[in-house]
């Protein structure tokens, strides 16, 4: 399964004089969850949500997203040691077991199922509480 792909190697479905669609069929799998939530970070350079997730399940964030990179580049570390770099005008879809950290200032769109998501995201402001 693709956890990223650049604009460039997603196959192109319809060409015509002005317009271009491209589509990645089997980009991951929602079964299971409910409502989605759609978020828009901007992370600057340096940022490492690791420490953040401390405690949540394997230490990892337990939501999959679906997204794009507006800008900048993210290193994204997965419970079952793989690792994938994240670039501009890249698609994605990141598995339930993963972290992030921001090599260059990044603008991200993410799509995540809001339940499991608010859970990972309220762990981590109350870790930044302290």
């Amino acid at each position: 399964m693709h956890m990223r792909i650049p604009k460039s190697q997603i196959p192109v479905k319809i060409n015509v004089p002005g317009a271009v669609a491209r589509q990645q069929i089997n980009f991951g799998d929602a079964t299971g969850y409910s409502k989605m939530g759609a978020e828009y970070f901007s992370l600057g350079a340096g940022t490492d949500i690791a420490p953040l997730l401390a405690g949540l399940r394997n230490d990892a964030c337990h939501a999959p997203h679906w997204g794009y990179m507006i800008s900048g580049e993210l290193v994204v570390t997965y419970t079952d040691g793989q690792i994938d770099t994240c670039k501009e005008a890249d698609l994605f879809y990141w598995p339930p077991g993963h972290s992030v950290r921001v090599v260059k200032d990044a603008e991200v769109i993410l799509f995540s199922p809001q339940h499991e998501h608010c859970q990972v995201l309220d762990h981590m402001l109350a870790k930044m509480k302290g």
